[in-house]
Parts: C-alpha cells; structure tokens; sequence
C-alpha cells in the first residue's frame, strides 16, 4: 500500500511538473520537436499513472461501488461476499446461490487505456522524429 501511494504521489508530482515545464517553454525558445513529444508522453504516462492509482486506492478502500451491492439479489439470496479486481478495477457481488453480478469502472480504465495509448504514441513519434532529423542532418547513429 505504501508503495502504490509512493508511485501515485511521484506520477502526480512527474505530470504536475511536465505541465510546468510546457508553460515555461510556451515563454522561452521551444526545444526541438522530438523533444517536446518525449515531454507530452512524460506528462501523459504519468497521469495514466496517477489515474490507475486512484482507482486502485478505490478498489482497496471498499471499491468504487460497494454501494450497488444489495444486501439480496432478485431471486432472495443473501450476498456472500464482495470479490476485487485490480485490473481492469472492478468489484463483482457474490450472492449465496452462486450467481454473480459485476460492476466494472470503465471510465477509469478507459481513461487510464487512453493517456497510456496516448503516451506511447507520442513517444514513438519522438523516436520517429529524432531518427529522421538525424538521418537528414547525415549524422549516422
């Protein structure tokens, strides 16, 4: 637990930082392109991080939904226990005659799914542009 905290703190302080760094370059001579996409998928991949960590701070803490868990289902059993899932986040009611409903949080792994898609696009493109400004600058790597 102390960790996740520790990692959800440092993504939160890496993506609050990268957004300072941008602000500050918007006033100062911009960094070579290939540079600034390696800046935007710092950003990105640790608000992916820190989006993850709140969700697994969810989980851990009772879960985003224990609330949609009745104490009976429709046909009259009682609930047995409340099963977690870290990834993808969710929490799944199990009532006593076996039957299962499950409550998964989308928007969370939906969002974490995209700022990661999005980071590594960004930093593939980084790659992309810094080998292509060395191939056309003849500098052979």
């Amino acid at each position: 637990m102390f960790l996740m905290g520790a990692l959800l703190a440092a993504s939160l302080v890496t993506a609050v930082v990268g957004i300072v760094v941008v602000l500050i370059l918007l006033s100062h001579p911009p960094l070579p392109v290939p540079r600034v996409y390696a800046v935007v998928a710092l950003i990105l991949a640790s608000s992916a991080v820190a989006v993850y960590g709140y969700g697994w701070f969810s989980v851990t803490m009772g879960g985003p939904f224990p609330e949609l868990c009745t104490s009976r289902n429709d046909a009259g059993a009682d609930l047995a226990a409340i099963e977690q899932q870290y990834w993808p986040l969710r929490n799944a009611c199990v009532y006593s005659d076996g039957s299962t409903v499950e409550y998964v949080s989308v928007s969370v792994t939906v969002f974490v799914c995209l700022l990661a898609g999005a980071a590594l696009v960004s930093a593939g493109t980084s790659v992309y542009l810094r080998k292509r400004v060395r191939k056309t600058s003849g500098v052979i790597s």
